[in-house]
């Protein structure tokens, strides 16, 4: 596919938070990583407001496991609170994305090179990401390296499908869709054989507005263009 990557990211522990569990100030994994958590990542290798994200596939390379562990939730009011979060546990996963212009910013059309936004992007993969990698909370720190998607033994290959729910698939912000809105959107994956290809995300039809949400600007006294970050990268600064 253009523009893409495929690259393996894998941790200790994950934590891709159920909503309905933090009622209570408890938090319970989901059994795989959502669309937006995968976005993240990505977007921790590389990220620019010129480009959108797009997470085509994960495959779950280990098997699912879970670790409960009492936690203290930092609480600034005072108090001494003991919550229980439960993580996923010893995860790895094989990602395939790629991107697109994001042309609901005109803005920022000058920086619109997709030869060079590509390469920095495999760059900042070889470097292991321009920003810290974690599996869906601060706590849980991961690491990416380039791989073959399909590559390698994995847990449940010839497993079968695998139906996983209702799962949060990721959030709209008003950069990407135009619409000055914050919202969740919701989808009912299924894992065949280890593999989960993801909708993209306008094809969600499950969407709540959470809140009203402003994009942020970005024009050419805030954001280096891909020419010049690029030369940098190649003169060995650091952008």
């Amino acid at each position: 596919m253009r523009n893409s990557i495929e690259f393996v990211v894998y941790g200790e522990y994950a934590l891709f938070t159920d909503p309905l569990t933090k009622l209570g100030g408890e938090k319970l994994s989901y059994q795989v990583p959502t669309y937006q958590a995968l976005k993240g990542i990505l977007e921790s290798i590389y990220w620019k407001p010129t480009l959108i994200m797009v997470v085509d596939e994960v495959r779950i390379m280990n098997p699912i496991r879970m670790e409960s562990k009492g936690i203290r939730p930092i609480e600034y009011g005072g108090g001494n609170t003991l919550a229980n979060y439960t993580y996923l546990r010893d995860v790895r996963y094989q990602v395939r994305a790629h991107f697109e212009f994001n042309m609901n910013r005109p803005e920022m059309a000058y920086d619109r090179n997709e030869h060079k936004h590509h390469n920095i992007l495999k760059r900042s993969l070889q470097a292991g990401g321009r920003r810290d990698i974690f599996l869906g909370a601060r706590e849980c720190q991961a690491y990416v390296e380039p791989c073959v998607f399909g590559e390698g033994k994995g847990f449940y290959d010839g497993y079968g499908e695998l139906h996983l729910g209702s799962m949060v698939h990721g959030l709209n912000y008003p950069d990407e869709t135009g619409r000055n809105h914050l919202e969740v959107r919701l989808w009912n994956p299924v894992m065949k054989d280890g593999v989960i290809q993801f909708i993209r995300p306008e094809q969600c039809t499950q969407v709540r507005m959470i809140k009203d949400m402003e994009p942020k600007h970005f024009d050419e006294t805030n954001v280096v263009s891909a020419d010049e970050l690029l030369t940098q990268l190649e003169e060995g600064r650091n952008p």
